[in-house]
């Protein structure tokens, strides 16, 4: 595969089609604990489209202006006060905008093999930048990199400014204006009178944070996908089993859609206890493949068995919260959920209860929960450690409910949504929704190369890995 890097043709501010008049945006108790993050860095591979390239970066340069007026935050800049309060000023600055050719390189390249990749990593700008460096950079760029047979659009985004759900609105957003649709379909909320903004100062050193994991770390990296009948399958085997339940009253069977039936008494009353008894077996298709993860990639660690694993979940706050954010909030609206169990714990026990470990911490993370979180970090504020620091962690992020794929410039879905070099460690994974859709699953994987390699070649978890 070649390995020359794109060449620039061209590089440009992009400014909003109209001046903002929102105010300054104050960073919340989920904004802050990333600027020690990398940008993310997410874009989407096309097709060619049926235009001449010149055609296409007008096109998209004056969708994305337009697109600006609807998100000011994107086309602004972090401050600072006096105080140590953290802002974003909505003062239309501008977006980087660059054009590079890579006409070098084939769809059938990007997508055939094993590994992601490297070439990837050459669609994205800001390689290696920290979110706290929006003080003196833009909060976004946009990469449009022309293939021999495609094109492939690359933003990077300061992590402190959006999580995924933003990000992928916004994302989504270009699209639909560039396409030509006049009003926008999903109007992102940029409210903060949540308890999400706090009167917490976060004090960083001189200069900014700096990420909290070896940038230089060996890593392989691939792309494990999960059809809807593996996924079917999965789930299955998870409720399909006898279960035990804890209060002794009884050994239920868990089979087909009756597992979202009430569980009634035999007067036909739905009791508390009974509600608490059905949501406890509930386990999500999505739940049960973190789990064959977690087992999958603790045995491939060699790990000794009174090693503590953790396995840690990026959840939503916008429906947790009392009263709830609205579902376009703009920001970081996500906490993350460790947990945790020694490796012996994982592979001795069976897949459901890997996956009864991770439901029990997810249904748990209620308004309380969630309230109870941001009043620890109003304790003592303070960036989010991202890392595998004891060779013994998993890190999920992105999700495979994000509408990657509802992405149309104009001519055509993607044919695959690639993440550059950002936050990548031993143990991150992301989830992303497979192509096809119907609950199909693509997991990006990076791991050391001995732990990668020992986890294609474990039965348990390459019996649902879909050939592509």
């Amino acid at each position: 595969m070649p390995s020359s890097t794109p060449i620039v043709i061209s590089k440009c501010t992009i400014y909003p089609s109209q001046a903002s008049t929102m105010e300054d945006l104050k960073l919340s108790v989920s904004d802050l604990p990333m600027l020690s993050c990398h940008y993310i860095q997410k874009g989407c591979l096309f097709t060619r489209p049926p235009v001449p390239i010149s055609d296409l970066i007008a096109i998209l340069k004056r969708g994305l202006s337009n697109t600006l007026t609807h998100f000011p935050p994107l086309a602004g800049r972090l401050v600072t006060d006096s105080n140590g309060y953290i802002y974003i000023t909505c003062n239309d600055a501008g977006v980087d905008f660059v054009h590079a050719n890579a006409s070098h390189i084939r769809i059938r390249e990007l997508l055939g093999g094993t590994d992601i990749p490297a070439q990837y990593k050459e669609f994205f700008c800001y390689d290696g930048l920290v979110s706290f460096q929006a003080h003196f950079r833009p909060i976004l760029a946009v990469q449009v990199t022309e293939l021999a047979d495609g094109v492939f659009i690359g933003c990077s985004v300061d992590h402190a400014v959006t999580d995924g759900t933003s990000f992928w609105n916004f994302f989504n957003t270009f699209a639909e204006v560039t396409r030509g649709i006049k009003k926008i379909s999903r109007t992102p909320d940029f409210s903060r009178d949540s308890v999400l903004v706090s009167p917490a100062v976060l004090r960083l050193p001189a200069g900014g944070p700096k990420v909290t994991f070896d940038v230089d770390a060996p890593l392989r990296e691939r792309i494990f996908s999960f059809s809807r009948e593996s996924i079917l399958n999965i789930k299955a085997k998870l409720n399909n089993q006898k279960r035990e339940l804890n209060d002794g009253i009884n050994v239920i069977e868990l089979m087909g859609k009756q597992k979202n039936d009430p569980i009634a008494m035999a007067d036909g009353k739905v009791t508390p206890l009974n509600r608490q008894l059905q949501k406890k077996a509930e386990i999500s298709s999505f739940q049960g493949l973190c789990a064959l993860l977690w087992r999958g990639v603790t045995r491939a660690r060699k790990l000794p068995d009174s090693k503590t694993t953790t396995f840690r979940m990026a959840v939503n706050c916008r429906h947790r919260l009392e009263p709830k954010l609205d579902p376009l909030y703009f920001g970081n609206a996500i906490q993350s959920i460790p947990t945790y169990a020694t490796a012996g714990d994982v592979l001795s026990h069976d897949l459901r209860w890997c996956a009864d470990q991770l439901n029990k911490n997810v249904l748990a993370h209620s308004n309380d929960m969630v309230r109870s979180y941001i009043e620890d970090w109003e304790r003592n504020p303070r960036c989010f450690p991202l890392g595998n620091f004891d060779g013994a962690m998993l890190t999920m992020g992105s999700s495979p409910r994000f509408p990657m794929y509802d992405n149309d410039f104009g001519w055509g879905r993607p044919m695959a949504v690639r993440s550059g070099r950002a936050n990548k460690f031993d143990g991150k994974i992301s989830a992303f929704p497979g192509r096809e859709g119907n609950g199909s699953v693509d997991l990006e994987v990076v791991l050391s190369p001995e732990t990668l390699t020992a986890l294609e070649a474990d039965p348990e978890f390459m019996q649902y890995v879909s050939t592509c």
